[in-house]
């Protein structure tokens, strides 16, 4: 039997890094999962990969900054399979590492969209789907960044501060109704968060000034794992609770 046996996921920003991880482990443990991406054709590609591994998995185009594409999602559980027990709020982007004065709105704006509001949308949507039912699982993936300073730009580092408040806000107001929620922070992750991403030359090297304390990187799985023990009932007693996976880098 699997840990996840019967349950309906939904797991955002599905196509790639930790997303697609904690897509393909949930699978395994037995969870039905809706996959959500931007990207399409790679979000296909996956699933049909999932799909071949005998995983039970649905894909759906969007856009967690999208009030359309959230509610969608969340339609499309409860209409296809008559539950849902789980959202992973993954989907996240990353800034160019630029210091405030340099941040102009429509960057921030992007940011914010997909890593804080997103998030609430998803949650403000399946909240009332988790009442009816009794119980329902949030794991939001934030950042180290959302601990500290400077990991990151000032939009990036708002937003997963910002994040790790609305979810344990989120564990405490529901907590009597049966719904948790708990959040991972993880440290160095070998991911596409930053592909492709021109970084701020002073606010990068700042950012970058800690790197050399960092003790190793991170893998997808690894972050796939913790997701999996959070939105089990391994994890029935945590609530509100911000789990970090960074191999001790906070620690220093």
């Amino acid at each position: 039997m699997g840990k996840l046996d019967n349950k309906v996921a939904i797991v955002t920003g599905a196509s790639s890094g930790m997303g697609a991880a904690i897509t393909r482990l949930f699978t395994q443990e037995g969870a039905t999962v809706i996959a959500i991406a931007r990207r399409r054709e790679k979000l296909l590609s996956f699933i049909d990969e999932v799909a071949r591994e005998g995983g039970k998995v649905l894909a759906l185009s969007g856009d967690v900054a999208k009030e359309e594409d959230v509610r969608n999602a969340v339609n499309t559980a409860i209409e296809k399979y008559g539950r849902l027990d789980i959202v992973v709020n993954n989907a996240g982007l990353m800034d160019r590492m630029a210091p405030v004065g340099d941040v102009d709105d429509q960057l921030w704006n992007s940011i914010l969209d997909v890593n804080l509001t997103g998030p609430m949308r998803m949650m403000r949507a399946a909240i009332p789907h988790f009442l009816e039912q009794g119980r329902g699982v949030f794991v939001t993936v934030a950042s180290i960044g959302g601990l500290h300073g400077c990991r990151a730009g000032a939009a990036y580092t708002a937003s997963k501060h910002g994040v790790i408040g609305l979810a344990k806000n989120v564990g405490h107001m529901y907590a009597r109704k049966g719904i948790r929620s708990n959040i991972i922070a993880p440290g160095g992750v070998n991911t596409e968060i930053t592909q492709g991403l021109q970084f701020d030359p002073e606010g990068g090297a700042l950012c970058g000034a800690g790197m050399a304390t960092n003790p190793r990187m991170g893998e997808a799985d690894e972050i796939a794992r913790v997701a999996l023990f959070l939105a089990s009932d391994d994890s029935s007693f945590v609530n509100g609770a911000t789990l970090v996976a960074d191999s001790g880098w906070t620690a220093y």
